[in-house]
């Protein structure tokens, strides 16, 4: 008679860990399929909310302005997390080296509502100095954005930054290369992913941003976060159900499209030659 054995407790955490995680999502989306507009009863499968949810123009306007917002505030942070790491990591002798660190640091650990204050209260200030910005929209949440999400950057990269052998690069400036050039060929090859995985944290921290974003924005520009938080506390609506599902898929696909991606080049970087 073969007996059989209890789930550690390892395993037993595990599985309550991931159901904690992933049940709700699940929840959310069967309820999207609701055929009721009240999310707590079930009236039978249905799709209109996804119909009603491409022909409301206010959620489609702001998720076309977020993912904008978030390209944008991405790229202009890789470049300037980049310059900031390189600072970091490779001029230790510089005067004011740590206080330079800590200013770039501290919006990892500055309360949102302060940081969304102090950049209303610079805009307002920069208005009735310069006269710009003239009023808060779509590039005032981009500068925002920007001031965050680089500090993000500038720790990712400069951890990938003080892993690279220096000897390499003084190797091809010993051959003739550049400062500039041996950065552009040695540097950033290699510094690459770190730059991809910052992109992206980025990009997903600006996406879903929604206390910042409600200081510096006006009237006229709208965040997906915000749009979905103002209808919330007007009740859960299923149209809100619908969207949340299709970004579930869209980043399920995404992930699995990179795992997949990864596994091949470990097996390919295994294969015996």
């Amino acid at each position: 008679m073969v007996r059989l054995r209890a789930p550690g407790f390892s395993k037993t955490m595990l599985v309550l860990g991931m159901l904690f995680l992933y049940l709700p999502m699940v929840v959310l989306i069967v309820y999207s399929f609701n055929a009721s507009r009240l999310v707590s009863v079930w009236a039978g499968f249905s799709t209109k909310w996804y119909g009603a949810l491409f022909a409301n123009e206010q959620i489609l306007s702001a998720v076309w302005m977020s993912l904008r917002i978030a390209f944008y505030s991405a790229s202009m942070a890789v470049c300037l997390g980049t310059l900031c790491a390189f600072v970091i990591a490779r001029f230790k002798k510089m005067r004011g080296r740590t206080l330079l660190s800590s200013m770039i640091t501290a919006p990892l650990v500055m309360p949102e509502v302060i940081t969304g204050l102090s950049l209303l209260l610079l805009f307002v200030q920069m208005a009735q100095l310069i006269g710009w910005p003239t009023d808060r929209g779509m590039a005032t949440i981009w500068i925002a954005h920007t001031t965050f999400c680089s500090a993000y950057v500038a720790v990712v990269v400069s951890a990938r930054l003080r892993e690279v052998d220096r000897s390499i690069e003084e190797a091809a400036m010993d051959l003739g290369c550049t400062p500039l050039k041996t950065f552009f060929v040695i540097t950033l090859p290699v510094i690459a992913p770190a730059l991809v995985s910052g992109w992206l944290l980025a990009f997903t921290l600006s996406l879903d941003d929604l206390v910042i974003a409600s200081f510096v924005s006006g009237p006229g520009a709208t965040t997906l976060p915000m749009v979905v938080f103002s209808s919330v506390r007007m009740g859960v609506s299923p149209e809100i159900n619908a969207l949340a599902t299709i970004i579930i898929a869209v980043v399920s696909v995404i992930a699995f499209i990179a795992w997949f991606w990864m596994r091949r080049a470990e097996r390919r970087r295994l294969r015996p030659r």
